[in-house]
């Protein structure tokens, strides 16, 4: 059996009919830049992340980037992140103009809260928590700590559309969070593509501008600006994916809850939590372990026909000593020699999940 860690070309076949009559659609009308479809897929993250506004990009690091910009991030302030994160994240901070400050994770893979009080200094401005894989930080800490620094939030919320922490939902805590829809994300379209979830009527007024060139609604340039809207079809695609985006969230909670059941028992494995629905709402983005021997094990998987992958290509924000990072962070060390993502995503059949566990299983001799 034959299990990819990711059917790209599914994606598009399992609702091929669809995807053509949106393009046709769309297309014959012309209907390519900023039109009704954008403005209705905003209308639509809004009702259903809780956000006030909500702005379609490009991709998920430009709308972190303008989301900072927008925010009013300091100039050559320090910004405090995860160093399990996407280098997006700390080059996001970068452009904007500030500089990324990488602290450990946890076992949960989310930023080690505890680790955050000693990494202020009086040039840090911000922190930036990661809602990796699908699941939202604890934000009470974090907002407890922020307050008493004086310190903005904003999120990288890529993997976490949808996710949720005492039911308020990822992107919609801080000053403002970005969305990614890679195609691999738990609602991809077809390309690169983004959104940014904002709060603030004037971040937002300011944000907009920015992803177009500074213009304003009467097409007067009144700010330097860039390109990063959302394209038309790839708004309007994911405007139909929103109708079932809730069925395909469902969907991977139960096949994690079918990997935890049949593999917690192997003391070689570390895995994420369970799913529950408070106060936290993953949606799994990945289900990422950590394993013993896991060089080992990706290659036993990958010689019986499973996929699976190494998150940043195996290397932490803080390991990217080329870029000038020189922090010495073991935890995350020791955790990054474990880590291993596994398949996950709402096109797996029952009989792909089983043939993984019981690859696994083998694997440990379980």
């Amino acid at each position: 059996m034959q299990v990819p860690f990711f059917p790209y070309s599914d994606l598009y076949l399992e609702d091929e009919k669809a995807y053509k009559d949106i393009f046709n659609d769309v297309s014959s009308r012309g209907a390519f830049i900023l039109q009704k479809e954008l403005e209705d897929f905003e209308k639509k993250l809004c009702e259903y992340t809780g956000s006030n506004y909500a702005l379609g990009m490009g991709n998920a690091t430009d709308a972190l980037e303008i989301g900072l910009i927008a925010g009013g991030l300091k100039k050559d302030s320090e910004v405090i992140i995860s160093s399990h994160t996407m280098i997006a994240t700390a080059s996001a901070i970068v452009v904007a103009g500030g500089k990324p400050v990488p602290i450990d994770c946890g076992n949960d893979h989310m930023i080690d809260v505890e680790k955050i009080e000693s990494a202020i200094t009086d040039k840090t401005s911000a922190i930036i928590p990661t809602q990796l894989n699908g699941r939202v930080c604890d934000m009470d800490a974090i907002f407890s700590i922020a307050n008493e620094y004086d310190l903005q939030v904003y999120e990288d919320s890529a993997q976490a559309l949808g996710a949720k922490y005492k039911d308020k939902t990822a992107g919609t805590f801080g000053i403002a969070g970005c969305i990614s829809f890679y195609p691999a994300k738990t609602m991809g379209c077809f390309g690169d593509g983004g959104a940014l979830l904002i709060q603030d009527k004037e971040v937002y007024k300011k944000a907009k501008l920015i992803r177009d060139h500074g213009r304003n609604e009467e097409n007067k340039i009144v700010m330097w600006g860039r390109n990063s809207r959302l394209d038309n079809i790839q708004a309007a695609i994911m405007l139909h994916k929103m109708g079932n985006y809730d069925k395909w969230i469902s969907r991977r909670r139960e096949i994690a809850s079918m990997y935890n059941d049949s593999l917690s028992a192997i003391s070689n494995l570390l895995l994420p939590p369970r799913p529950s629905e408070n106060p936290h709402y993953d949606i799994f983005q990945n289900y990422e372990i950590q394993a013993e021997n896991r060089d080992e094990l990706k290659t036993f998987l990958s010689d019986n026909g499973i996929g699976s992958l190494q998150q940043w290509s195996g290397v932490a924000i803080h390991q990217c000593r080329e870029l000038g990072f020189n922090q010495d962070l073991n935890v995350t060390d020791n955790i990054f020699s474990k880590i291993l993502m596994i398949p996950m995503n709402h096109l797996l059949t029952n009989d792909q999940v089983e043939y993984v566990i019981r690859t696994i299983k083998r694997f440990y001799n379980n």
